[in-house]
């Protein structure tokens, strides 16, 4: 492999009714909050294309997106109960990869390995 990189990336959309656009945007700051006070969080933040929210998020490893998802956990279950998860991708080494499969495996998920390249 040519990277040594061991940062992982989520990439959730959510698709939302107009009812639920303004409800979901509400969400938006709570999450940021809550994601602030991760160690391992490297970036964080939601991005909107009409009905379609995108949270853009990058983790130093497996364990840091792993944290996050618990500690948000219970917002992201609300967040759900008004949106629908399209798609749901997580990006990284193989290795950080295989450290998410179980924990991640109630979830449709496509896995994409990071094979080249570098952090800074």
């Amino acid at each position: 492999m040519a990277t040594s990189d061991t940062g992982c990336t989520i990439v959730p959309y959510f698709k939302l009714s107009e009812e639920n656009l303004p409800k979901f945007k509400a969400m938006c700051q709570e999450f940021v909050d809550l994601t602030d006070n991760e160690t391992k969080v490297q970036y964080y933040g939601f991005s909107f294309h009409g009905n379609v929210a995108h949270c853009r998020e990058g983790y130093e490893d497996a364990e840091g997106l792993l944290a996050h998802l618990d500690n948000v956990g219970e917002l992201l279950g609300k967040a759900l109960e008004i949106s629908d998860l399209i798609p749901l991708e997580v990006h990284g080494p193989a290795e950080e990869l295989e450290k998410l499969r179980e924990p991640l495996a109630n979830l449709d998920v496509t896995f994409y390995t990071l094979e080249y390249g570098f952090r800074r």
